[in-house]
């Protein structure tokens, strides 16, 4: 393909009417900030220049081009392939023909992502000649053949790679079938694999392929037949953790999720293996999902105390949900008082779950001491246990810890304050505690926040009988003026 050659046939891809991938999905140089001028020049000419015309206008910048220039300019290049191959010839004249492998891979790359088949081959042809052919440009074809529906071309291709001198090892089967299960055609992958069996032995990575490919099309069936295909050919590999996870989480998934995964979790350590933090992360969610907490202690006490692994703030706050939603706030607070000797910190999400479960277990004691050390720790208190924090104090014949809630309240949250306010204000008018009631009322009037009817005929009712009429009536003034 260089600058010279006398074929002309392919001298101007354009894009196949048929190409299923939308131009806009390939990436742009307008995509990226402060590129280079010199980038942003070359790239900006293969946009919007017709290809008969490309070289001269090349020609004309003086621009000189290094191979690491070449590859920067056809990564941006995609959505223009005829432009983008009279660049790459062009610059071949200024590089004396020496372009890079990674170049002649972007190349055949960039002509099979616009399934332009035909001149992708040519392009191979010449990388044969250079000798700069490598498994990731067999990679690259079986991706583009995949991605436009053509596995059986992405197979043929593996087929004849060895006739451009690369090996049929494990290393090329793999790449092809991490092509095929990328694009969610598993079932073509597996079955590829039963045709090369006793000519290629697969290895952990290929499982691992595999079981990722069932993962993310959710098939548990065909998940357990081949983890059961592996153990048989590879067998129990504490190293093999990708596949691990992805058969886990594959089992997470099913009809009989943490219960078929306990299980196999129990199977598999039992062997003297593991899998990694992706499973323990997804597990958490499902038992949290499905509030399932006696799984979800199986899990913790295998990640923790068996294998090691040290759970992150997330983990820490999904156990200490999953504690609160079984009304075992106790072991939660537990958790709560351990997870900083495990570096994990507590956050705005971790306090206010456990608030929440306190203040509704009535452990009234216990959340005050929380909500100090929340305040300490600079993390806020949400509107909503804001809210119950003042409900629940006032029905526990605790007026002023209700009080302290609702300044807080006031001076962290700036709108749905009535209710609250309001609430406090009659539970004071029926504690007889006058001046406090109306201490707050008239705060929240100057604040603009409505005292309500309600609140004010209960002021009116307490003022009257305690013979404070003027007071009532500076209240309600003040409540008709904001």
């Amino acid at each position: 393909m260089a600058r010279n050659d006398k074929r002309r046939h392919h001298d101007d891809p354009s894009p196949d009417p048929h190409n299923k991938r939308k131009r806009s999905t390939f990436a742009s140089h307008l995509d990226v900030p402060n590129l280079p001028p010199t980038i942003k020049t070359l790239c900006e000419i293969i946009a919007n220049t017709p290809s008969p015309t490309v070289e001269d206008v090349l020609d004309k910048t003086l621009i000189r081009v290094s191979q690491e220039t070449v590859e920067q300019v056809l990564r941006f290049s995609y959505s223009h392939p005829g432009p983008a191959v009279k660049f790459f010839r062009w610059s071949a004249y200024q590089l004396n023909d020496k372009h890079s492998p990674y170049a002649w891979n972007l190349v055949v790359d960039l002509l099979g992502k616009n399934c332009l088949f035909d001149a992708m081959w040519d392009a191979i042809k010449s990388m044969k000649k250079e000798n700069v052919l490598s498994l990731a440009t067999f990679a690259s074809v079986f991706s583009s053949y995949v991605v436009a529906d053509r596995v059986k071309d992405a197979i043929t291709t593996f087929d004849v790679m060895e006739q451009y001198g690369c090996k049929h090892d494990v290393f090329a089967l793999n790449s092809l079938l991490s092509a095929i299960c990328r694009d969610g055609k598993t079932i073509d992958a597996w079955q590829f694999l039963r045709v090369v069996d006793g000519r290629i032995k697969p290895d952990n990575d290929t499982y691992a392929i595999l079981l990722e490919g069932w993962e993310k099309e959710r098939d548990v069936a065909n998940a357990k037949k081949t983890f059961g295909e592996m153990v048989i050919e590879v067998g129990w590999d504490p190293d093999n953790v990708p596949a691990y996870d992805s058969y886990l989480i594959t089992l997470l998934k099913g009809r009989d999720g943490i219960y078929e995964t306990v299980n196999s979790l129990k199977r598999m350590m039992e062997r003297g293996c593991n899998p990694g933090m992706t499973f323990f992360k997804l597990a958490f969610e499902e038992c949290l999902k499905g509030q399932n907490l006696r799984g979800a202690e199986f899990i913790w006490s295998a990640m923790v105390g068996r294998i090691g692994f040290r759970p992150d703030t997330h983990m820490y706050n999904m156990m200490i949900s999953l504690y609160c939603y079984s009304n075992e706030t106790g072991a939660a607070m537990k958790l709560l008082d351990e997870m900083v000797y495990n570096g994990a910190f507590p956050d705005i999400q971790t306090y206010n779950i456990l608030f929440e479960f306190l203040v509704k277990g009535r452990k009234l004691w216990e959340a005050s001491g929380l909500f100090n050390e929340m305040v300490k720790n600079e993390h806020v208190l949400n509107h909503e246990n804001c809210r119950a924090a003042v409900r629940v104090y006032m029905d526990s014949d605790d007026p002023y810890v209700a009080i302290k809630f609702w300044k807080y309240m006031i001076e962290n949250h700036c709108s749905d304050l009535s209710e609250t306010g309001n609430l406090l204000v009659a539970g004071l008018c029926d504690m007889h505690m006058l001046p406090e009631a109306v201490k707050y009322a008239k705060g929240m009037a100057e604040k603009g926040i409505q005292v309500t009817p309600f609140a004010l005929s209960k002021l009116k009712q307490i003022l009257i009988k305690a013979r404070k009429e003027a007071v009532y009536e500076e209240l309600l003034k003040k409540c008709k003026a904001h």
